[in-house]
């Protein structure tokens, strides 16, 4: 029995347990979007408002559920606008398959409309974007391609594989079959390194474990704590991986990205041991790469990651483990603790300044941001997913939100590593399509225009996400950075913007606007209650641009200099 290539590809999609597939429809893959017709009872097209909101989404399935998100775009400018969530997967190691449907074969390197070479665009060996870039022209290979699309997006670090679909393979007959769910397959710690860890561990004194990066279950992070436990260590979360170890555990000492509490910075710059398990010890995790500074930090390091190409690229480690998290925690697990440790005192400690961190500054205006995160602690479920895009906006759920996280069975924080606005929006649309759990988002004015046009999805598949947009008129960050470096010369980040909560109606969200911190909360219940959609914009003073300090205080600060 025979069928077109295009429905081969959904088919083994299928085989791959993928449920959703986002996208925006295009020419080039006609045949594809015929073969989702025919296998809709098993697998949904998801029909995005543009192609950066649909890779956002994809890129956001992967990250909630361990397994490659899916996106179908268009060639050329279908394939540039997604190429932002293609990125995102590949600084945040998140598994996904990007198709792109592309010209003709017999009107290839002719600069058809719309052709690009995505080898170059997005491939690895020009520093691109993806682990690998494939092009199918055989349709009987189909099943091949994508079995191997989805297990180099899972192995090792996780991440980005783009395959290329000429569009008149799709229309061609094939008699091949699927092939069985890829797996993810485990590379194990060496016996020997997980011996020596033990004993760089009983000659520390202020040893310290920062754990993150893709790859975590939920048998992982509760093995990390049962490791953290038995050995009494203090764990911080890398930069946007803040439901690695559960942040209400005695042992937390807090997130370590950007807005770090600058006393636990301080405390990783006085650890005599890191045990970095998983993360990239990226720009982000490392405030620039001053906490461990490159390429031989003072702290000794165990560095364990999936992937043997990041062992060693950026620092050089005095143990280099090359290890799964399931692997590696469940080596760590079982590692025999002595009955005391030295650095008890110095792990309580690091756990309070972590609580006290919690106390917020006093800031100007009507709405007070950590009031407004303790309603959220209060009414949210305990498996809500909350997701953000990039900006000072996102500090105040980084600093003030506690995750139970992976631990509790659910992994509850969708957010960029890479740093992209616009992201939030359609990750926690994408999160409520895919698991049915309360999505929560958290915008700015500006990071909401990135991406605010796919609520138009949400309301066409009856999906339900709430988002708190903070209006602040600008693009504060960038202005936060512009009083600091120029004070006084504001150009460029003002914004004029639309009347937020209207829109939100107008797309088929409910839509309400406040200006008080005491209205929150029953327009929060009411979201919660509410069957469709809810955006809550706050109108939020400038002034507060961060969490510790305002615009007025940074701009003082640089004149002084």
């Amino acid at each position: 029995m025979t069928q077109i290539a295009g429905h081969l590809i959904v088919e083994c999609l299928v085989a791959q347990g993928v449920t959703h597939a986002f996208g925006v429809p295009g020419e080039s893959f006609l045949a594809v979007l015929d073969g989702f017709h025919a296998y809709r009872d098993k697998i949904e097209f998801v029909i995005n408002r543009q192609e950066g909101g649909a890779a956002y989404m994809a890129e956001a399935a992967g990250k909630l559920t361990g397994r490659p998100g899916v996106c179908f775009v268009t060639r050329g400018p279908g394939a540039t606008n997604a190429s932002i969530g293609v990125h995102t997967a590949f600084q945040d190691s998140t598994p996904m398959v990007l198709f792109v449907g592309d010209v003709a074969s017999d009107q290839r390197d002719r600069e058809a409309f719309q052709e690009v070479d995505y080898r170059s665009f997005f491939g690895p060996s020009t520093g691109g974007m993806a682990k690998r870039v494939e092009r199918i022209d055989d349709p009987n290979r189909i099943p091949e391609y994508v079995a191997r699309a989805f297990a180099t997006a899972m192995n090792g670090r996780p991440g980005p594989v783009v395959l290329v679909l000429p569009e008149d393979m799709l229309v061609q007959q094939t008699a091949s079959r699927p092939v069985g769910r890829v797996e993810a397959v485990e590379a194990w710690s060496d016996p020997g390194a997980i011996r020596e860890l033990r004993e760089m561990l009983l000659a520390a004194k202020q040893p310290f474990v920062i754990a993150g990066g893709g790859g975590w279950t939920q048998q992982s992070a509760q093995a990390l704590q049962r490791f953290a436990e038995n050995w009494k260590l203090p764990v911080g979360n890398a930069f946007r991986f803040q439901d690695t170890f559960d942040n209400h555990h005695a042992l937390y000492a807090g997130d370590v990205g950007i807005g770090i509490n600058p006393k636990l910075a301080a405390r990783i710059k006085e650890a005599d041991l890191i045990l970095a398990i998983g993360p990239r010890l990226g720009e982000m995790t490392t405030s620039g790469y001053t906490l461990l500074t490159p390429p031989k930090p003072k702290q000794k390091l165990v560095h364990i990651h999936a992937s043997a190409e990041e062992l060693n690229r950026v620092y050089q480690a005095d143990l280099a483990i090359n290890a799964t998290m399931n692997a590696a925690a469940r080596s760590l697990e079982v590692l025999t603790a002595p009955p005391d440790v030295p650095w008890a005192a110095w792990t309580e400690a690091v756990h309070a300044e972590y609580e006290q961190n919690l106390v917020p500054t006093k800031l100007p205006g009507d709405i007070d941001m950590p009031a407004i995160v303790a309603v959220l602690k209060k009414h949210l479920p305990d498996d809500a997913v909350l997701t953000n895009g990039a900006g000072n906006f996102a500090s105040w759920i980084h600093r003030f939100f506690k995750h139970h996280g992976l631990a509790k069975g659910h992994k509850t924080q969708l957010a960029p590593t890479v740093g992209s606005m616009g992201y939030g929006v359609p990750a926690g649309i994408a999160a409520n399509i895919v698991s049915g759990r309360t999505a929560f988002t958290i915008a700015g004015d500006g990071d909401f225009l990135m991406n605010g046009q796919e609520l138009a999805t949400a309301a066409q598949y009856g999906a339900k996400s709430i988002v708190v947009l903070l209006n602040n008129g600008m693009y504060g960050t960038i202005r936060m950075h512009q009083e600091r470096e120029y004070p006084e010369r504001v150009h460029g980040t003002q914004l004029a913007n639309p009347d937020f909560a209207a829109l939100a109606r107008a797309y088929g969200y409910a839509g309400v606007r406040i200006t008080k911190t005491a209205e929150f909360e029953p327009e929060l219940i009411a979201a919660l209650e509410r069957k469709q959609g809810t955006l809550i914009e706050v109108v939020l003073d400038p002034e507060v641009i961060s969490t510790r300090g305002t615009l007025s205080a940074i701009r003082q600060n640089a004149l002084k200099k």
